[in-house]
Formats: C-alpha cells, structure tokens, sequence
C-alpha cells in the first residue's frame, strides 16, 4: 500500500483540528509534521485530548518552515489565516511541493476582486492562475495535476454545488439568483470573540455580513464558469445556534415549464459520478445534521409553480465538506488516490 507523508501549518485551529481528526484514520495519508507559532513544543494530544492513546497524538509541534515542510511531506495542507497563508504557499510552490491551501489567498483569479473583498494587496499574483479551485465535482480532472489547488470557501461549496445542475441546463434565469445561507458557529473560526461567545449564540439567531461577506465573489466567479456569463448574485448570511453545519435556501426562477420529476432527473443525472452529493428524494429537504462531519452534500428541491420558482436547499457540514474533508479529497486526487479514500464516514447522530 502507497503511503505519503502530510504536513498541516497552522494545526491549532478548527480546520487544523478537523485534518487531524481525518488523517488519524486515513489508509494512505500519514501526518508526519504540525506547525504552529503559538503552540510549538507541544504534543498534539496536549491541545486535542481527544487524540489521547491514538499514534499520532505524541505529534510534537514545530514552527512553521517552508524548507522542512519541503523536506520531510509529500504534501502540505495550510490551515492558517489570509494574508499568512500566501506567503508560506508561493514558498512551497517554488519548492516544488505539493500543497492545499485552506485560505481564501488564491481561491480568486483576478488580484483587483482580492484586493478589494480583503482589503489586503496580493503579494503573489502570479499564482492566482496557477492555484486550481479544489471543488472536485467541478475541477477533477484539473486538480489531479495541480501543485496549488485553492481549497473552496464553505458557503460556496454549498452554494457551488446547488446552483451547478440549474445552471448548465439553462433551467433558471442568470439573474435575481438569491442565496439565504445559515452557518454554525465554528464557521467563524477559533479565535475568541465576543460575536461568537456561548451567551451571544446560544438561544438566537441573526444575520450578519449582509452584502459584503467576502465569499460573495467566490460564488459569482464559479457560476459564471458554469452558466458562461458573468453572474451576479444576492448573497446573504446568518449565524444558527449551533456549532457546525451549513443550510443554504436558494432562490431562482425558471426559464421554461418543467415538472418536479424531470428537475429531480436532471440533478440526479449532473451529479450522478458524484459520491459525496446527495439528491435527495422529491419531497425530502435536507438538514444539517444529517451532513454532520460528513463529505456529503445533500440538496433538496422544491418547484414552487405560482411563482414560477425553483428553490433549492443544500447542507453541508463546514468542517468537513466545507474545509478539512474537502482538502483531503483534492489531495487524494493530486496523489493518485480515489477521491473517497479515508472520508467515508457515516454522520454523527443525533
């Protein structure tokens, strides 16, 4: 059995957290080094107990280098900030290694809409051709040769895969698309702030972001690839009282008559090579916790034929599907390995 060695920077946070939990199990992939400014020294079970008794909780953490991660891994995940994450990438790049980036530093192919959405000036801006956006569904065949795939943003992996199927067939117009989008607390990341503190989440739920969340652009670069046109949409948010899962209510309008049955049938067929999507049965809608820390997307369709609408819905757990779980199938695929190797799992319940 072929075995290839992993590097994660930037370990201490929940997509670094998630990676090791995926790789802790992992047929092929084996963690070999963990990076972190604020925590080198440590042993990966002092900051994750639940790695405790598992081999690769006596980890030791290091600082970050790009030459050691060079070194000693076939392939690096960076699981750090923007801004921090391009750095260390171009880097590795220039190194020749493999690597999946979890930031949003190359997830953009033009410099200006970086620029502009992050308010932060791209200091690699030869890469941005280079990186491969990492949603296999749509980039496969392009990500098995990449050297720097772009791991997707969490609302767009939802938002991406509903409005895919409806898009290439020309079912809905290009225009008014709206995306009512609600994610779980750790979407926000570990770092503590009072926005997401137990009492400020807990019990409540409020919009936040509206018109100028950052993965606005992500969304409407990936949908005009697949619909052919520049695309502009609605994009909204809210935070749910929970801590991990994403539900996305998307709103279009048809382009033509067609019945429940058939619009089943064309996403079934879009999607039908495509083991982590879900079409679900006519009449089911999906919820996040039958996605939880899962690689499934499930999406739930509703023709409503008064307002000539088609609503689709789609869960997704951020964690997983969202970040962590997606990088490790790109990296499946840049090594030779089946996209579903090591990420099979069954969701948590209840």
């Amino acid at each position: 059995m072929t075995r290839f060695s992993a590097a994660v920077a930037g370990v201490t946070g929940y997509t670094g957290m998630e990676l090791c939990r995926i790789l802790a199990g992992h047929p092929n992939i084996d963690l070999t080094l963990a990076t972190s400014r604020t925590e080198a020294g440590k042993q990966l079970q002092d900051v994750y107990p639940f790695l405790r008794g598992l081999p690769l909780g006596s980890l030791a953490i290091t600082a970050p280098s790009a030459e050691t991660i060079k070194d000693s891994c076939d392939l690096a995940f960076l699981a750090v900030p923007h801004g921090a994450a391009m750095d260390l990438a171009a880097a590795l790049y220039d190194l020749g290694l493999k690597t999946v980036d979890l930031s949003a530093d190359f997830r953009l192919h033009d410099k200006k809409t970086y620029d502009a959405w992050y308010a932060l000036d791209h200091r690699h801006p030869e890469l941005l051709a280079q990186a491969v956006y990492g949603l296999p569904e749509l980039h496969g065949e392009r990500i098995k040769s990449a050297r720097l795939v772009a791991n997707p943003g969490c609302y767009p992996t939802s938002a991406i895969l509903g409005l895919a199927p409806a898009l290439a067939s020309g079912l809905v117009h290009t225009g008014d698309i709206v995306i009512d989008a609600k994610s779980g607390a750790s979407g926000a990341g570990r770092k503590p702030a009072q926005a997401t503190l137990f009492c400020e989440v807990s019990d409540t739920f409020r919009a936040y972001n509206l018109t100028k969340h950052r993965h606005t652009p992500e969304i409407e670069q990936e949908i005009s690839l697949v619909a052919g046109e520049a695309l502009t949409v609605s994009f909204n948010t809210h935070l749910l009282p929970i801590n991990r899962g994403i539900l996305s209510t998307i709103y279009t309008r048809l382009t033509r008559t067609i019945s429940p049955e058939r619009v089943h049938e064309l996403y079934e067929n879009f999607y039908k090579d495509s083991p982590f999507v879900r079409v679900l049965p006519p009449g089911c809608l999906p919820e996040t916790r039958h996605v939880r820390a899962t690689m499934f997307c499930d999406i739930g369709l509703c023709l409503d034929a008064r307002t000539n609408r088609l609503l689709i819905l789609s869960a997704i757990d951020n964690l997983c599907r969202g970040a962590s779980g997606q990088a490790v199938a790109c990296a499946n695929l840049m090594l030779g390995l089946p996209l579903t190797t090591g990420l099979n799992f069954a969701p948590l319940m209840p």
